[in-house]
């Protein structure tokens, strides 16, 4: 399948039956067509790897069958979405980035987005950091990576994925949080995550953006220029401003679970990841028994990748940067999981991709002159502020 950009997403398909049957299959209290379809990062990331656990939980319990179209960046994960080709997306923080209208974003045949959150998962044990191999700290003169610190990047590769504005901006935290910026590192471009991974493991890069327990990180642990995690001090207040100041969305923990990770765990930091989203669009009742179905199934795929125990309900975050769909909501108020708070906590995000949507409607009318973007910036950081609401980037 070839969408936006040219970029191609490979169909990994888990049952060889039922998969064009329209009927619904039901176990237990939820109801899902026979197929559902969903986007999610490349072939070996820990979403398609917990992708393919939920996928087999699926198919065992009822017969469905979850068809995983892996994409390498924010943007091809999301078009078949927004195309309604594709009900749901395995995505990261840029479904965040979506909903801001941001970064790559931008461009006139995007803007922002009325992305919804179906799940989160989080609380896995596992953290997002920016890894480095042993070789970068061999580089730096510590070549059993003992104190080194992102600082110690300074002049090293360091990866930028073309069309992956949020795993650009996650690197460009890490390194503000060790005072730097990108015009200190040498930039290596590639085509997507996983590339960059294989960049780790083929020594062509020392640095790369990724949650602690995917699977190219178990990879390049093992590879002859190893893997390390240096470590997010939470009580670094300057860090940890120039850190948030780039990427409001993360928080500090203490990382126990993944590669390369110590017996004593890693300060780290982690935001929701893998998030299972649709657009505001998306039927309500779909939603509601996607969702249901994520929750009555989780002991069956919770221990089937790592990472996968971070969906289980109690887990959830109601106070995040992207609402939950009205589906999802549904089903949390039956669980006696939504309360008041939450509810006025979402409506406040409603709320503002509304502010969101109807300032670009403005300026798409209003047809500026000169640069688009420039316009774009300048007029949502004025429609959010307008509105007392906070305006990052």
């Amino acid at each position: 399948m070839h969408f936006k950009g040219g970029d191609t997403l490979r169909t990994f398909t888990l049952s060889l039956v039922a998969g064009l049957m329209s009927t619904a299959a039901m176990a237990s209290d939820y109801a899902l067509p026979r197929t559902v379809t969903w986007t999610t990062y490349s072939t070996g990331s820990s979403g398609y790897n917990q992708a393919v656990a939920i996928g087999a939980a699926l198919q065992a319990d009822s017969d469905v069958n979850l068809r995983i179209l892996p994409g390498n960046n924010d943007l091809s994960r999301l078009e078949p979405v927004r195309q309604g080709k594709v009900q749901f997306a395995a995505n990261g923080v840029g479904t965040y980035i979506a909903q801001e209208g941001m970064l790559e974003f931008m461009d006139q045949s995007w803007g922002p987005q009325k992305v919804r959150v179906v799940l989160n998962n989080i609380g896995s044990g596992a953290g997002m950091a920016l890894g480095v191999t042993k070789s970068a700290c061999e580089k730096a003169g510590k070549p059993d990576c003992e104190g080194f610190q992102i600082s110690d990047l300074k002049g090293m590769r360091v990866p930028e994925i073309k069309g992956g504005p949020s795993l650009n901006l996650n690197v460009e935290a890490f390194l503000a949080y060790g005072g730097l910026t990108w015009a200190d590192v040498e930039v290596v471009e590639f085509g997507g995550f996983g590339a960059s991974w294989k960049g780790m493991v083929e020594g062509s890069v020392d640095a790369a953006f990724a949650i602690t327990s995917a699977g190219n990180a178990y990879e390049a642990e093992s590879s002859p220029n190893g893997l390390y995690w240096p470590p997010i001090d939470p009580a670094d207040a300057e860090g940890m401003d120039r850190l948030k100041a780039v990427a409001p969305y993360f928080v500090a923990i203490k990382a126990t679970q993944g590669a390369a990770m110590p017996d004593e765990g890693q300060a780290l930091t982690a935001y929701p990841y893998p998030i299972l989203m649709a657009y505001d669009t998306q039927d309500a009742d779909l939603v509601y028994n996607m969702t249901k179905a994520m929750a009555d199934l989780y002991d069956a795929y919770k221990d089937g990748a790592p990472g996968a125990i971070g969906w289980a309900l109690e887990n959830q975050v109601y106070d995040w940067v992207v609402p939950f769909h009205e589906g999802s909501v549904r089903y949390l108020t039956e669980a006696g999981l939504w309360s008041d708070e939450a509810q006025k906590h979402n409506d406040s995000l409603l709320h503002r991709q509304d502010v969101l949507a109807k300032a670009w409607a403005e300026l798409t009318e209003a047809k500026p002159e000169g640069d688009w973007k420039e316009a774009w910036a300048a007029k949502r950081r004025e429609a959010l502020t307008a509105e007392g609401l906070p305006a990052p980037f």
